[in-house]
C-alpha cells in the first residue's frame, strides 16, 4: 500500500505527537521525544536544541506503508547533516541509504516529492545547523566563509546546494557515538555538541579536498572499480594485509593514483579505512558474542593485545573488556 501526504498534511498528523512528546532527560527541558504519527508507522524523532541555531534529531522508525510526500516550494534557512545507518529514501535531488549521508545548504528548496518504502526500518542522525551558526564558526575576520563552503549559502531564489556521500568509518563511529551517549544533563549536551560539531569538521574537510585545486580530476570507471577492489582485498586479509606496493600491483594501478584515488572515494587513506573496520568489526563481536578480548583482537589482525586496547579505547571511549561488560548490562 502506498500513502500519498502533502507537507501539510503531514505536519498535521505529526502535530498529534506533540501531545504525546516526552523528555529523556529530565535535567534536559530542550530533548524531546516524539513518537511517530501511528497511521504511519512506529517509532520517534528525539530533537535536542544544542544551542540556538544548532540542533541534533535521532530518527528510529518503522514504516507502516510506503511514503510519499510532496514538498511546496519553500526558503531553506538551515543546513542539514543528514545520516543513514539504515533505510533508504530519495527525491529529485538525493538517495540516502544505510551508511550514506546527504548534506544541504540553505536556499531554495524546490517543489519535489520524496518516496520512502514501507520495507525500511529507519535510524538516522541529522544535524541542523543555521547560516549564522556556520559563520560564526568558519568565516575569517572580514566575515567571509572560505571558498570551498561559499555554495552553502544560497539565495532564496537560488535552489539550495547538494551533495550526497558514503560515510567514511570517522563519519559512522562519531555518529554512533551519538547514539550511544551515555550521560545527561549538561554533561549530555556538552559531549553531543561536541560529535555534531566532529561530524560537521568531517564534512568540512571533505568539502575543502573536493574543491581543493589540485584534486585529481574524475576519477575513470574503470580506476573506481580498482579501487574498490583494493579495498575488498584489504578486508579479506585482516590480519595479514598486503603492503601498499602489493595492494597497487594486485589491482593494476600505480601506488600515487591508488593511494590519491582511495582518499577521494573512501574520504580516507587505505590503512586508515583499514584500521578503523578492524575497530568496527572488533566492537561488533565484542557485542554479539562471548569471546575473549585477546582472541577477538586475533581475529581483526591485532598482533598486540595492548595496541588493540589502546586503539579501541581512543576510538569508542572505553577499553574493549569494559565495553562489553556495558553491552551485556544494557541487554
Amino acid at each position: 500500500m502506498t500513502i500519498t501526504l502533502s507537507q501539510q498534511a503531514f505536519d498535521e498528523l505529526f502535530q498529534e505527537t506533540v501531545e504525546r512528546s516526552q523528555h529523556p532527560d529530565p535535567d534536559d527541558v530542550l530533548d524531546v521525544v516524539y513518537k511517530y504519527p501511528r497511521r504511519l508507522g512506529q517509532g520517534y524523532w528525539r530533537v535536542i536544541q544544542l544551542r540556538q541555531g544548532l540542533e541534533l534529531i535521532i530518527g528510529n522508525l518503522q514504516m507502516r506503508d510506503r511514503m510519499i510526500t510532496t514538498h511546496p516550494e519553500q526558503e531553506n534557512d538551515w543546513l542539514e547533516y543528514h545520516f543513514h545507518f539504515s533505510g533508504e529514501h530519495y527525491d529529485k535531488y538525493r538517495t540516502v541509504g544505510a551508511g550514506e549521508y546527504s548534506f544541504v545548504g540553505s536556499g531554495l528548496d524546490p517543489k519535489q516529492t520524496s518516496d520512502c518504502s514501507d520495507k525500511n526500518s529507519f535510524l538516522e542522525v541529522n544535524i541542523l545547523m543555521q547560516a549564522e551558526s556556520l559563520y560564526s564558526f568558519a568565516a575569517n575576520q572580514d566575515g567571509q566563509l572560505p571558498q570551498a563552503l561559499q555554495p552553502w549559502i544560497r539565495q532564496s531564489h537560488q535552489t539550495y546546494y547538494c551533495r550526497c556521500g558514503t560515510a567514511t568509518p570517522a563519519m559512522q563511529t562519531a555518529a554512533r557515538q551519538i547514539l550511544k551517549c551515555p550521560y545527561q544533563g549538561i554533561a549530555k549536551r556538552l559531549y553531543l555538541e561536541g560529535k555534531a560539531l566532529e561530524l560537521m569538521g568531517m564534512l568540512v574537510a571533505q568539502e575543502i579536498e573536493i574543491n581543493d585545486g589540485n584534486k585529481l580530476h574524475t576519477l575513470k570507471p574503470d580506476v573506481v572499480e580498482r579501487i574498490y577492489h583494493a579495498r575488498d582485498i584489504l578486508l579479506k586479509r585482516l590480519s595479514n594485509p598486503p603492503s601498499f606496493m602489493e595492494l597497487s600491483r594486485a589491482v593494476g594501478l600505480n601506488d600515487y593514483l591508488l593511494k590519491q584515488g582511495f582518499r577521494q572515494v573512501f574520504g580516507t587513506t587505505a590503512f586508515s579505512y583499514l584500521h578503523d573496520y578492524r575497530l568496527e568489526q572488533a566492537r561488533q563481536l565484542l557485542v554479539n558474542g562471548d569471546m575473549r578480548v585477546s582472541e577477538i583482537a586475533n581475529i581483526v589482525g591485532f598482533i598486540s593485545h595492548s595496541y588493540f586496547t589502546t586503539a579501541f579505547r581512543k576510538k569508542f571511549g572505553f577499553c574493549p573488556k569494559e565495553y562489553q561488560m556495558q553491552q551485556k548490562k544494557s541487554l
